[in-house]
């Protein structure tokens, strides 16, 4: 009942193929192939460069924006060329993702209290996503995505890229490449999902899959719709239907 009067749906980064898929967009196969190519071209992009990123918390005065540029001028101080360091995923207010050089992100994590970040965390991951330095995985997605047929969505799928509606397939193609190097708009994408005229019920939000990470970054984005949130792990059937 929920799948069939679903209206909208949304991935966060690899993610958005799987709302794509749902919402009849992308084969399952291919779009499996696709995530493949670009998770093997990403990590090769990764090695390239050591990179990283950081999780942030900061207080309400804290410029992000400009403690990436003293950051990539530390770099440059250090004989990086081009250092990349910006953000890479806005979460929810005060909350956001900063990618680049590991140099960057060291220098952000000593000067933390100059930049009124109360919390710093490196994230588990490979390379700087969601940035240029991801630009050698740009072409093999690109390829890949030209030789699969995309669908008109049967219901709206939001873009990571600018939070906005996918409108037609090639629109599809071409911002999927594009959120290889692009930050991912979540808490955008958050506000346009569930703007609606004061007074407006909110929709049922379900999370399907691992963990409740979007749910908790829904709930400081918007608490009235988060109180419309149900959490789905997909492992928790498969363990029912072997029992």
């Amino acid at each position: 009942q929920v799948v069939e009067s679903c209206v909208a749906a949304a991935g966060y980064s690899v993610g958005e193929f799987a709302a794509l898929v749902f919402a009849g967009a992308l084969g399952f196969a291919e779009a499996l192939y696709a995530v493949k190519v670009r998770a093997e071209a990403m990590q090769k992009a990764s090695e390239a460069v050591p990179s990283g990123m950081l999780s942030v918390i900061g207080r309400r005065e804290a410029n992000f924006k400009f403690a990436c540029l003293e950051a990539r001028k530390h770099c440059e101080s250090l004989g990086i060329e081009n250092p990349v360091c910006e953000i890479s995923n806005y979460l929810f207010p005060d909350s956001r993702v900063i990618a680049g050089h590991l140099q960057a992100l060291e220098f952000l994590q000593e000067n933390a209290r100059k930049y009124y970040f109360t919390r710093t965390k490196m994230l588990p991951v490979s390379g700087a996503f969601h940035t240029r330095l991801m630009e050698p995985a740009v072409e093999p997605l690109a390829e890949v995505l030209k030789s699969i047929e995309i669908q008109k969505p049967l219901v709206c799928v939001y873009s990571n890229v600018d939070g906005k509606k996918y409108m037609h397939s090639k629109h599809i193609q071409k911002l999927l490449v594009k959120q290889v190097v692009s930050p991912v708009m979540w808490e955008q994408t958050m506000h346009s999902v569930y703007e609606r005229k004061q007074g407006t019920e909110f929709p049922y939000t379900y999370e399907v899959g691992p963990g409740k990470q979007l749910g908790a970054v829904l709930k400081k984005c918007n608490l009235k719709a988060w109180k419309q949130y149900n959490h789905v792990d997909a492992l928790e059937d498969e363990e029912a239907a072997d029992t």
